[in-house]
């Protein structure tokens, strides 16, 4: 059943004892990647294999996401900053051992497009902060894959 995880600000990002950080260049404007991320979330299972299915909830200031295998996020939107930032803090969440967890979307303009960076920020047990780290390159190919897709739908 789902957990209750601590509730963490932004600034988690920056201190958390897991943080993996990814980045890619991609050919879609800085607002498109934003209204991609902050507005469209229904559309994330379109681009992003991991999930499938996401919607607002709140009238914005939240998320509900499924991922494959099960794994559930009800989410708290922490920042929405367009064109520039997109988190939000996990609040509650089947994934065992998890004790906090935000995710950050940077976006800034490279040439003619974006340079997208995603922090996945986290703290856990011992053995869900060693699961993480083991993870990173499957979490970095996720990520390529999804930045790579979206883009793909963005620029058509």
């Amino acid at each position: 059943m789902a957990h209750r995880l601590r509730p963490v600000g932004i600034d988690f990002v920056e201190t958390a004892p897991v943080r993996l950080v990814f980045a890619r260049e991609v050919a879609a404007s800085p607002e498109a990647v934003f209204r991609a991320l902050a507005e469209d979330v229904a559309g994330w299972s379109e681009w992003f294999s991991a999930v499938t299915a996401a919607r607002p909830t709140g009238d914005g200031a939240g998320r509900e996401v499924r991922l494959r295998g099960g794994t559930r996020f009800d989410e708290t939107v922490l920042v929405a900053k367009s064109p520039e930032t997109y988190a939000y803090r996990v609040d509650a969440t089947n994934a065992p051992g998890a004790r906090a967890l935000v995710e950050e979307w940077r976006l800034a303009p490279a040439g003619d497009g974006t340079r997208v960076q995603w922090t996945f920020a986290a703290d856990g047990g011992a053995a869900f902060r060693g699961v993480l780290r083991l993870a990173r390159p499957g979490l970095g190919r996720a990520f390529k894959d999804a930045v790579v897709a979206l883009d793909r739908r963005l620029v058509r």
